[in-house]
């Protein structure tokens, strides 16, 4: 029996930001050239390139074993996979995407409704078709291999539907976005047959468990200070914390180490608070992963 997991790398444009999630998660992936097979530093693993939209197709029927795509390219398939984790994460920003229909600023179309009878270019071709029937709307939908965008400003369309994170590309492109179809995010996915194998079961959890922790661990920092004893009280109650903040007396001492694990939002707020409370040498760290 093959007992090395079958996991596929998403081609494209999430294959950097993948690779430096595992980086963070403990597994080294190494893309030598053109290969589609890239190294890892794990022997119960082996890798594979391949598109995200066909990721889901690949890991359905076998041929990959586990792999990381995005909930838009599963539901655009219709894929019979186990949803094994949500990893939201991507080369432009740490939130999930949307697929939106944008039309052109000076376009009589403000809703939906209005594109009855119209055509709309995109690369979620099936996924588009199933949502407008369901809406009950007659729209022509086809399909788009790039620059989806210009399609709708040189009248190829009425109607583009689009994956976005900040919207900015669609409004520099001179569109307005009048509805959203779905919100996106990466999933790692994987085989039935593989999830029902104790041990590729155990490894695919493994992966899921480093990888989420590495996402939590972008998003937080650790912070350490000294603390007199007069100020504790005035310190302690303005660190947020998982659970609680560490609290450890010096030696000879009455003064206080405290330490804690906070956002990355609130620090540049929580920083100058602390030092008006009466925390002194404090230490900013980020963390790798938080488990």
């Amino acid at each position: 029996m093959e007992t090395q997991l079958k996991l596929g790398v998403p081609k494209g444009s999430l294959q950097s930001a993948t690779i430096a999630l595992f980086k963070r998660s403990g597994w080294k992936i190494n893309v030598n050239g053109r290969s589609y097979f890239p190294e890892i530093d794990d022997d119960t693993i082996s890798c594979a390139i391949c598109r995200a939209q066909e990721m889901s197709r690949y890991v359905e029927n076998g041929t990959l074993e586990a792999g990381l795509t995005g909930k838009d390219w599963i539901a655009e398939n219709r894929s019979d996979v186990h949803m094994v984790a949500d990893l939201v994460y991507s080369k432009v920003s740490s939130r999930p995407a949307r697929w939106v229909l944008a039309v052109p600023y000076q376009s009589d179309i403000q809703s939906i409704e209005d594109l009855n009878g119209k055509k709309i270019a995109t690369e979620l071709v099936d996924y588009t078709r199933r949502y407008f029937k369901g809406k009950g709307i007659d729209v022509g939908v086809e399909f788009s291999w790039g620059a989806t965008e210009a399609k709708v400003v040189s009248g190829l369309a009425d109607a583009i539907v689009e994956v976005t994170e900040t919207g900015s590309t669609i409004k520099a492109h001179g569109l307005r976005i009048i509805h959203d179809l779905m919100q996106t995010n990466t999933q790692l996915i994987a085989n039935h047959k593989a999830w029902k194998d104790p041990v590729k079961k155990a490894k695919i959890e493994q992966i899921a468990l480093l990888l989420k922790g590495a996402l939590l661990g972008k998003k937080l920092v650790g912070l350490k200070m000294n603390v007199p004893e007069a100020d504790l009280e005035k310190v302690i109650p303005l660190l947020p914390s998982l659970n609680a903040p560490t609290v450890a007396s010096l030696y000879q001492s009455t003064w206080f180490s405290v330490e804690t694990v906070v956002s990355t939002s609130v620090v540049r707020d929580l920083i100058p608070d602390l030092l008006k409370a009466g925390a002194e040498g404090i230490i900013e760290y980020p963390l790798n992963k938080v488990v």
